[in-house]
């Protein structure tokens, strides 16, 4: 499928891991796609990659917690391509290096860090990529957690992470309500556990890997990057071109114990 032949294409996060797949996913439909991440060695990678399969990748390097520079970057991206058609959000991960944890034993910098990196830098790319996407009546996917939705118990008792996740589809449903007369969708994916880089220590646990088949019935193992951008593409694209506001969950029977 060429679904995204001559459109234009943001994936934050896109250096590694979801972004990364859904970056290469993306271009091979034909969309000349933008990737946003702080990782200058990934991001090269990236395009190396996408380029070597005949693909269209830029790499822009910033911090999406900087609004100047998520501005800027938008802005630059905008004057390079004429128009913006959509944009996955991707960016962002686990608070755990940061003092996030159960809600009594989560720091007050653990919490503000987890949600400026998942939230924060969310409603930065939302605010300065609605106006260009407004004008093509495009589209927004958010990446949220299966943690936003049910809660986690003390295996992924992450609380800071888990509220920043439950914002990202609170913003999301807010945002797709109130662009909806103007033609612009906004949805959601909320993974379950899937095997990149920030679970490594999911993946290196062997009492998580054993409850697998309890978490994840349909495969009894964790997903992978290209899940979710099969996932995106298509909340992306005109197939869902009468799709805003839901939440998509891709956990392989997570949310249905």
């Amino acid at each position: 499928m060429r679904r995204f032949e001559g459109k234009t294409v943001i994936v934050t996060g896109a250096a590694s891991g979801i972004g990364r797949a859904s970056a290469v996913r993306l271009a091979a439909e034909g969309a000349a796609v933008l990737l946003f991440d702080r990782d200058e060695v990934g991001l090269v990678s990236a395009v190396n990659e996408i380029v070597a399969s005949g693909g269209r990748a830029v790499p822009f390097a910033l911090d999406l917690t900087v609004e100047a520079d998520v501005a800027e970057a938008l802005g630059e991206a905008k004057k390079a391509f004429g128009a913006l058609h959509g944009v996955f959000n991707v960016a962002g991960g686990s608070g755990r290096r940061f003092g996030d944890g159960p809600v009594d034993a989560c720091t007050l910098d653990g919490w503000r860090a987890t949600l400026d990196l998942n939230l924060t830098s969310m409603f930065l790319m939302c605010k300065y990529a609605v106006p260009p996407l407004l004008e093509t009546r495009g589209a927004i996917v958010n990446l949220a957690s299966v943690l936003g939705m049910v809660g986690g118990d003390e295996d992924f008792a992450t609380h800071a992470y888990a509220a920043s996740k439950a914002g990202a589809i609170g913003l999301s449903r807010a945002m797709a309500s109130y662009y909806a007369p103007r033609g612009l969708r906004v949805n959601v994916i909320a993974p379950g556990l899937i095997a990149t880089a920030m679970s490594q220590r999911a993946q290196a646990d062997e009492h998580i890997l054993g409850r697998l088949p309890q978490l994840q019935p349909l495969t009894g193992a964790m997903g992978t990057g290209e899940d979710i951008a099969g996932a995106a593409a298509y909340l992306l694209s005109d197939d869902a071109r009468f799709v805003t506001g839901a939440v998509l969950t891709v956990d392989g029977g997570w949310t249905t114990r």
